[in-house]
């Protein structure tokens, strides 16, 4: 029997301009301006949620994880990426990679990247080899462009069953 792949495409956006600082990929990169939302407004924790949710067919963050809930308020979005992980891992599914793509005029993400895949891995309970993380602007286009919004992307690649065919 052959293991099972699936490739799942999550993505998010977020105003930005809220009074508590920016954090993209469970680091604060901003002191303030950050994103507007209903939990912490994390968009690559939330695109990777999308991600994980869309390769296994599990719907989407917010039907996961509605912002009319009072109990995801506020809250660390890393949680939402590790309960969804881990919901995976019980039904059979491993993550094989994860690949994010942060849409951002300022500040520069790269001087956060290794700290963000950190914090991205321990999230998916897996080592930070397999995340890869880039960072774009958007060139002056649109609301991202003109530094009201912060997007990302995000791929992963989940696998389930054996992870070598029979000799």
């Amino acid at each position: 029997m052959l293991p099972e792949y699936r490739v799942g495409n999550g993505y998010d956006l977020h105003r930005l301009g809220a009074d508590h600082p920016l954090r993209i990929g469970g680091v604060d990169i901003a002191p303030d301006g950050g994103a507007i939302g209903h939990s912490d407004a994390d968009v690559a924790m939330h695109a990777l949620v999308d991600a994980l949710l869309g390769a296994t067919g599990g719907g989407d963050i917010g039907r996961r994880y509605p912002d009319t809930d009072p109990a995801n308020r506020d809250v660390d979005s890393s949680r939402f990426v590790a309960e969804t992980m881990a919901d995976l891992r019980k039904a059979g599914w491993d993550l094989v990679n994860a690949d994010l793509t942060i849409v951002l005029e300022r500040p520069k993400v790269s001087p956060f990247a290794d700290a963000m895949r950190q914090q991205l891995a321990a999230a998916l309970g897996t080592d930070a080899k397999r995340i890869s993380l880039k960072a774009k602007t958007n060139e002056g286009v649109d609301a991202v462009g003109a530094g009201e919004a912060v997007a990302c992307h995000a791929v992963v690649l989940v696998v389930r069953g054996p992870t070598q065919a029979p000799a």
